[in-house]
């Protein structure tokens, strides 16, 4: 059994998420989050909609200007970049060079720690904000409705992760967060996933899982759980799983 009251989603739970997300100005009750715990993450797939909706916005202003599919794509990604404060970007750089620079659970982990990027990380960032920008140009030119799925579902990824994997350094703003409970997790993928098909991006529903479900497969071997790097690599790979089937399959 759990307690209703505490796990019930609250409206005050999307500004929390959206803020936790990104670096858009909303005014959040500090004092209700903390209290609330993991719980805000069931509105972490909304936060990726308004993301995907100021990304997709920008796409739409470089069609209108007649801009190369490439560009277009950068946009996307540098637009998504500076909204988030790139978050997860240095989650998947740190990451990389944790899991593959380290010989022992403890070495990977105060490498990821470590501020400094290293060639894993470098290379690990060029392949994936390419391939993600080369994807998104040409996404962009089909529909813009997708790019707020792609970036939804990705996002609502990351909350059964906390949930199935447990914190593999007992610190940290994935530690003080907590994990949320099943409910939680459901919730979130369930509101990700209706997002990303009424959003004309239901291949994103095959890609986007496999994509955080290998992140979190590494990790776990190689760490025994997750931290907050691991779960800012976890949306870009779900992310990026995602634009692959969508451009495979539409």
């Amino acid at each position: 059994m759990f307690n209703s009251d505490t796990w019930f989603p609250k409206w005050g739970d999307i500004p929390t998420a959206i803020g936790l997300l990104s670096r858009l100005p909303l005014k959040v009750d500090t004092q209700q989050a903390l209290a609330r715990g993991a719980h805000p993450s069931w509105a972490f797939g909304l936060a990726g909609a308004v993301i995907g909706a100021l990304a997709a916005l920008v796409a739409w202003m470089g069609l209108v200007l007649g801009l190369p599919n490439l560009a277009i794509g950068l946009l996307v990604v540098g637009t998504t970049a500076w909204i988030t404060g790139a978050i997860h970007h240095d989650g998947l750089a740190d990451s990389l060079d944790g899991l593959w620079g380290g010989w022992s659970p403890k070495q990977r982990l105060d490498i990821m720690k470590d501020s400094h990027i290293g060639v894993y990380g470098v290379v690990g960032l060029i392949c994936i904000l390419g391939l993600q920008a080369a994807l998104y140009g040409q996404l962009a030119t089909q529909s813009l409705w997708p790019i707020l799925g792609v970036m939804a579902l990705s996002r609502a990824m990351i909350v059964p992760l906390m949930t199935a994997l447990p914190n593999a350094r007992g610190k940290g703003l994935s530690a003080s967060v907590g994990r949320p409970p099943t409910q939680t997790a459901i919730m979130a993928v369930v509101l990700g996933g209706a997002i990303a098909a009424l959003s004309g991006a239901w291949p994103a529903l095959i890609g986007a899982p496999l994509g955080a479900l290998a992140v979190a497969t590494i990790a776990k071997r190689k760490i025994g759980g997750q931290t907050g790097d691991i779960l800012g690599a976890s949306q870009q790979c779900a992310e990026t799983c995602a634009l692959i089937g969508l451009i495979a399959l539409l």
